[in-house]
Order: C-alpha cells, then sequence, then structure tokens
C-alpha cells in the first residue's frame, strides 16, 4: 500500500527524470510486493525476479543522483542502463560460469551502496532535511534483505530460510515506510 501511493503521489519539487526514476522503482516494489503475495515465497526462485529486482535500486538510485549530483548525471545514467543490460543478459544466457554472480554484486552494489550513503552525505553536508536520512535506512534496510536472499541462494545462508522468509515480509514493508516517509518529509 504504501509503494502504491508514492506511486499515486509521487514526491513534489522533483525533475522528470527522479520523477520517472522514482515511480518506476516504487512501481516494481509494488508488483514484487504483489507477486510475493500471489505466488509465494516461491516466485523468488525465477531469474525474472532477479532481473526486476535489479531495476529497484537502479532506479531509486539514478533519481537520488539526478537530483543531487549534477555533475554525475550523465555518468551515472550510462552505468544504470548498461548495468541493467549486464544483469538481463547475464541472466537470459545460460553461463557456467560466476560472470552473473559478479555482474549482479557490482551493480546491485554501487546502486545499493548510493541508495544507502548519498542520503547520509546530504544530511550531514545541509543540502537535505534531517528526516532524508530515513531514504538512507531505507536502502540499508533493502540491502540487507537482498543479502540475506543471495547467501540464501548460494547455499551460504546466513540464517535458516524459514527464519529470512519470516522477517522478509516485515523488512520490505520498513524499507517501503523508510523511503516514502524519506522523500516525503526530507
Amino acid at each position: 500500500m504504501l509503494a502504491a501511493w508514492q506511486v499515486a503521489f509521487g514526491i513534489n519539487g522533483l525533475g522528470t527524470l527522479p520523477m520517472i526514476a522514482y515511480t518506476v522503482g516504487f512501481g516494481v516494489l509494488l508488483v514484487a510486493s504483489l507477486l510475493l503475495i500471489i505466488l509465494g515465497f516461491d516466485a523468488l526462485d525465477s531469474p525474472v525476479v532477479v532481473i526486476l529486482s535489479t531495476v529497484i535500486p537502479l532506479s531509486l538510485s539514478l533519481g537520488l543522483v539526478w537530483g543531487f549530483l549534477a555533475a554525475f548525471r550523465t555518468l551515472y545514467l550510462i552505468f544504470t542502463m548498461l548495468g541493467f543490460l549486464a544483469i538481463v543478459i547475464t541472466r537470459s544466457v545460460p553461463m557456467k560460469n560466476r560472470l552473473p554472480v559478479l555482474v549482479l554484486a557490482v551493480v546491485h552494489g554501487i546502486a545499493g551502496m548510493t541508495i544507502f550513503l548519498l542520503p547520509f552525505l546530504l544530511v550531514f553536508t545541509g543540502r537535505a532535511a534531517p528526516s532524508f536520512i530515513l531514504v538512507g535506512v531505507g536502502g540499508a534496510l533493502i540491502g540487507v534483505g537482498g543479502l540475506l536472499l543471495s547467501f540464501l541462494k548460494t547455499g551460504k545462508p546466513l540464517l535458516s530460510q524459514t527464519i529470512i522468509l519470516r522477517v522478509l515480509p516485515g523488512l520490505l514493508f520498513l524499507t517501503t515506510a523508510a523511503f516514502v516517509i524519506g522523500f516525503k518529509f526530507g
């Protein structure tokens, strides 16, 4: 519901590209949540989910960079497009090496660290209101969820599958709430 609200009402005072980026990010978060509700956790085993889940950090981080780091706009836009393309290719073509995992780690890592660190930097330098830190908290929470799922898929889970799947819905809710509140009041 929070992601749907964010898609419907958006964030005031943004340029066109950040608005599109945030809308796409929250839209995919909404669709992913609905798929989990409808299909259950078995949906997480689909390679399509990896591709779709990439849209969330890439679009949210693109919106942040475009809105706050004007000098890096074009470079980061190119990174998001090439990163997404690389993930689509490495997940669509069967590969018996570690390239798909490496590409996913690099793309998600850069986008995730941008979502996590940039809001803190903006608040500490006075370029954003203190509540904007919640966007970074949301980035940290979604990163924790992603790491838990990644380790689970590699066969080396940090927690049992039962615990991970039990906490995942709450983690997604807290992530979305932190994003929505941080963007709304930050």
